[in-house]
């Protein structure tokens, strides 16, 4: 083995102990770049096949509201005509159901309207955050 094959093995020594050092500098902004875009190349796949996934994903569950929807809709129905045997009287029954699913939707409604007045859009701890940046800033400049 030569002396030339041991430098270039040895992380001591330089690469190309010749060029200048603007070459260098120039050399290595190439490389950082270079190693960035690979990143970001990198990142772009491994989120596509994130999104893939998650998109299977939704779809699945799509698919199983509109079973749960129609297993929501016979169990209603089955319910209903088990109660108008009960009373004889089969318009009562879809009726009182009827009633059931408007007084779960009341309150849902109402909950839910609740949740998003007590909800606030502003990133309140980003903010105090930002300013307490902004004082250390100002009291670097003193």
């Amino acid at each position: 083995m030569s002396a030339t094959d041991l430098r270039a093995t040895d992380p001591a020594e330089p690469i190309d102990p010749d060029q200048s050092l603007p070459e260098l500098v120039s050399r290595m902004t190439s490389d950082v770049g270079q190693l960035i875009s690979t990143q970001l190349e990198l990142a772009k796949v491994e989120i596509k096949d994130e999104v893939r996934r998650a998109g299977k994903g939704v779809g699945m569950v799509g698919g199983g509201s509109l079973a749960a929807y129609f297993a929501v809709l016979l169990l209603s129905f089955a319910l209903a005509f088990w109660i108008g045997d009960a009373i004889d009287d089969l318009g009562t029954a879809f009726f009182i159901i009827a009633v059931v699913y408007g007084v779960a939707a009341a309150v849902l409604v109402w909950k839910g309207k609740q949740r998003i007045t007590s909800a606030t859009p502003i990133a309140e701890q980003t903010i105090e955050t930002i300013k307490e940046d902004v004082e250390w800033a100002r009291q670097q400049r003193t």
